[in-house]
């Protein structure tokens, strides 16, 4: 005799992916049941920053007020530093006719965020079971998830079955792989591991988040509010075997060896471990399942440079839900699964365009002398590097900077303005 249904949707992960899903679907009226292995409040190896559009889902989900109440830092754009030195500064607030829903980005940590974004999914009617991992999925006779399989932190193990399961799961989904649908990209260039800390006392942070891009990597540093900085460094796969057993010693070696940051750390303080998560340029062959759909980094992740991960997973749980919702209200197994087949063509029209431009900032950090280029063009030509920023801040389309037009500038000699 098989378990009774524990909801009519489970959704696998409760970082914003599955709490912006869980949310989506609870306000159309379905029973969802959010399951997660950590407990909440817990720190997660991530860049921690929301684009300009993502307030308008944190709006939407009625926590952003909570979010900037917990501390959230502003950003108001983005400088990038080229392994030469050159850089690109880009403002979120432009002239090229492009608004967001708000004029800058927040960071936040993600022990602070995550629950906030919860309990906008409780709110809005789901449930919340945290120190619950998944193991596995159920599937019926004809090969559909039909639940899933958790062990609690005693160690006993059960079943719940639902009519749909939703993978959150992030990079290395348990409900994509065992499903048979998790992928990795066919990506020439190397793929990438990020460690990531807090620091405090970091000398020059200011409104802006910062890349530097380096010959063997690059470190984002961002402000998440309270005093603390995000350090993110992202390497080769090949590079961060070098810190085997010492990510710490890893962290303070490599920023020790950059003349234009080791001043910056000399008198800071890492108060975090060191995270360390990848490797990227992971996508699942497809974001659905039968009985099943993935969201957020389950379905795909490239490379945190263009931060994208939070904005990304918040925007895939809301657009999920009116495919779940029609695939729970479906009157046959054929037409539930047009509507799941049916989101994996909605992610597609919804981040092509995104996709392609994260593989051409890919490309440029991954070979120096191409991010070099960039920086002299892009630093010379504010109104590109505004629009660049608008794109990668969620609001600018990115079609205006795949136009034959803005791409010709990108690879021609740049002009330098008389001074």
């Amino acid at each position: 005799m098989s378990a009774p249904r524990a909801a009519r949707a489970i959704v696998v992960g409760g970082g914003p992916a599955g709490a912006a899903s869980a949310w989506a679907l609870a306000a159309q009226g379905h029973d969802v049941l959010v399951l997660d292995r950590a407990r909440f409040p817990r720190d997660k190896a991530c860049a921690e920053y929301l684009s300009p559009q993502a307030s308008r889902i944190l709006d939407a989900m009625g926590v952003l007020a909570d979010v900037e109440g917990a501390g959230a830092a502003h950003l108001a754009g983005m400088t990038v530093r080229a392994p030469n030195g050159g850089t690109i500064h880009g403002e979120f607030a432009a002239r090229h006719g492009f608004r967001g829903f708000r004029d800058r980005g927040l960071a936040l940590r993600r022990r602070r965020l995550d629950p906030i974004l919860l309990d906008g999914a409780r709110r809005a009617g789901a449930e919340v079971r945290d120190g619950v991992a998944v193991t596995d999925v159920l599937r019926d006779a004809a090969g559909a998830a039909c639940g899933v399989v958790v062990r609690e932190e005693g160690g006993a193990t059960r079943e719940l079955r639902a009519d749909l399961v939703i993978g959150a799961d992030g990079l290395r989904s348990v409900v994509g792989r065992r499903l048979g649908v998790a992928g990795r990209l066919p990506w020439p260039f190397p793929r990438r591991v990020a460690f990531v800390a807090h620091w405090r006392d970091v000398q020059g942070i200011g409104a802006h988040g910062e890349m530097h891009v380096e010959r063997d990597g690059y470190v984002g540093l961002a402000d998440v509010g309270h005093g603390e900085t995000n350090v993110a460094i992202v390497v080769p796969r090949a590079l961060a075997k070098d810190a085997s057993g010492d990510a710490a010693g890893f962290m303070a070696r490599w920023l020790a060896r950059r003349p234009h940051l080791a001043p910056r750390f000399a008198g800071a303080t890492r108060v975090t471990p060191v995270r360390a998560t990848g490797p990227f340029a992971v996508r699942a062959r497809r974001a659905w399942a039968p009985g099943a759909l993935l969201a957020g980094d389950a379905a795909d992740f490239f490379d945190p440079f263009t931060g994208e991960g939070i904005y990304a997973a918040l925007r895939g749980g809301e657009l999920l839900a009116p495919f779940a919702h029609d695939a729970l209200r479906a009157p046959t197994r054929d037409a539930a699964r047009r509507a799941l087949a049916a989101y994996d063509a909605a992610r597609r029209r919804e981040f092509g365009g995104k996709w392609l431009v994260e593989r051409m900032i890919g490309t440029a950090v991954a070979v120096p002398a191409l991010m070099d280029h960039a920086a002299r063009t892009l630093g010379a030509r504010r109104e590109m590097a505004d629009l660049l920023v608008g794109v990668t801040g969620d609001f600018v389309p990115a079609r205006e900077v795949l136009r034959p037009s803005f791409l010709l500038k990108l690879v021609a000699p740049p002009v330098r303005r008389p001074s």
